[in-house]
This record gives C-alpha cells, structure tokens and sequence, in this order.
C-alpha cells in the first residue's frame, strides 16, 4: 500500500477528493447524455428521456449512499442548447456537485455563462482544462467564478509518464489565470497500452504535487475494437471495470469511469478496495512514497 507525504485534499459542496488511501474515499463520476447514449431523443435540441434519466442519476446516488463512496454526473453536451438543459435538470434532481463536459469549448464557454446567472457555478466542476486550452476559455473560467476543474494532461506521448508530467507543468500558470484552486489530474488513458503510463504519472504528480489524481481509464477499452470480436459484449464490461480500479489499486483518487448505466459495477468494485485500504492502514504496513 502507498502512501504520499504532502498531499491535497479538496471540498466541493461537501464531496472531498483527494489524500491518501485509506483516509479519503474515492469519488467516481458517471457521463450521461453522452454521445449515443439512448435517453437521448435529440442532442442538439436537449430533447432526452427526463423519467430515466432521473432514474439513473438516483441509482448512482443510492449505491453512493450505501458505499459512503462520493458520486457525481459527468453532464456532456454537444450543443449549447442542449447543455443548459441537462445543467438546468441535472441541478434540479441533484444537490451534489456535477462535471460540465463537451468536445466544443464555446458549448462550455456558454454553459459557463449560464451557470453563473443561475448561481451554480459552486456546484460546478469543468471538464477540462488541456495544455492546448486558449485564452478565451481560460477568461470564460475567471469571469465564471467556478473554481474547480478536471486538468487533462494531454500528450501525444502517450505510453510516457514524463510527458503527462511535463503537460501538467505547461497547463499549471494557466489554473492561476482561469482562477482554478481545486485541480482534479486527470492523466490522460487514450489505450490499453497507455494505462500503466497514467497509473505512474498519477503517483508521481500526488508524490510531487499533492493534487488528486485519476483518470478516464474505460477510454483503455472503448477504444479497443478487437476485444469484442475476440471474447464478445459482455467481456467489454469487465475489462473496463479493471481499467477503472487499477489506478485506485495504487492510491489514486478519482475515476471517470464511464456511461453512468455502469454505476452498479464500479460501486461494488471500489467499495471493495477501498474497505481493503481503511482497515489495512491500521497496520502502517505501507510503503513512503
């Protein structure tokens, strides 16, 4: 078991992230009205299923409750229209904290807007902030008065734990600029291959840093078409479920863990490891990182 010296603990509206294993759970976040996703009717107009969507959202929250493992929504939008409406539904069957997320940033930049004339930007988490983030974005996140975000450490090295490093380096001045106080690493998972590169940056940035660390890692198996032709659909589910949980294996402390539908593994899951942690720790059998 690891443990790090000087490490970060961040509160967002009373859901903590971050220190050592053992003393913090592990928060997991879930996308919804993702790309594909079947409660989605239009995703441009925000047109989606309000009866299941709040179902999901509410099952995530029970398991989040009986586990005492913090959950939150990863909303993704690909229109502005569309995001302000899942924000607006999001915040209203929810108290907890949530992800804005969208592959445009003027779709965030908007949503940014919208957050703070509606006072939810405390409530907010961007997602994210990569070393190629341009001013514009950056003085959208000031002027919003959100204060927290996912940093993505982008690279096109991806099997390097040095280059995830390096990028966090590069997007560090930029947090000061955008008025973030509360970064949330994510060290970037593009492949199976570049999982133990993520795992390694993750430990090093906690170790060096002290910021909560984690990642994407189901990215590892949807981007991997051969495993359902080899091993078939069903596999696909237990293969991002160990993508997921290696890195909270080795101390880290988030997960972006995929379509929200996938709540009822993951919980179990990390549940597991992180009872393993609390009562290992007693022992002080750990190795000082």
């Amino acid at each position: 078991m690891l443990r790090f010296g000087d490490v970060k603990t961040f509160e967002i509206c009373e859901i903590k992230v971050g220190g050592n294993p053992g003393e913090s759970k592990t928060l997991l976040i879930g996308s919804i009205f993702y790309k594909g996703h079947k409660i989605v009717e239009d995703e441009k107009k925000g047109v989606f299923n309000k009866e299941m969507a709040e179902k999901l959202i509410k099952e995530q929250e029970e398991l989040s409750d009986k586990t005492e493992i913090p959950g939150l929504v990863d909303v993704v939008g690909m229109s502005e229209e569309a995001l302000k409406k899942y924000i607006e539904f999001v915040a209203s069957v929810t108290e907890k904290p949530f992800l804005i997320d969208s592959a445009m940033p003027d779709t965030k930049i908007s949503a940014l807007k919208y957050v703070k004339e509606v006072g939810l930007e405390k409530r907010v988490i961007y997602n994210s902030i990569s070393p190629e983030v341009k001013d514009k974005e950056l003085n959208a996140l000031k002027e919003s008065n959100v204060d927290s975000a996912i940093v993505l450490t982008y690279t096109m090295n991806v099997l390097s734990s040095k280059a995830r490093i390096d990028a966090l380096q590069k997007i560090l001045p930029k947090l000061e600029v955008a008025g973030i106080k509360k970064p949330l690493v994510d060290t970037f998972v593009m492949d199976v291959p570049s999982l133990p590169a993520a795992v390694k940056a993750g430990i090093e940035i906690k170790k060096k840093f002290g910021f909560p660390c984690g990642s994407g890692a189901h990215n590892a198996v949807a981007s991997w078409k051969g495993l359902r032709n080899l091993l078939g659909k069903e596999a696909e589910k237990y293969a991002v479920l160990i993508a997921n949980t290696l890195q909270i294996a080795f101390g880290l402390d988030f997960a972006l863990y995929g379509p929200i539908e996938d709540c009822k593994i993951i919980f179990p899951a990390v549940y597991t490891l992180n009872t393993a942690y609390k009562n290992f720790l007693r022992t002080k059998d750990f190795i000082q990182l």
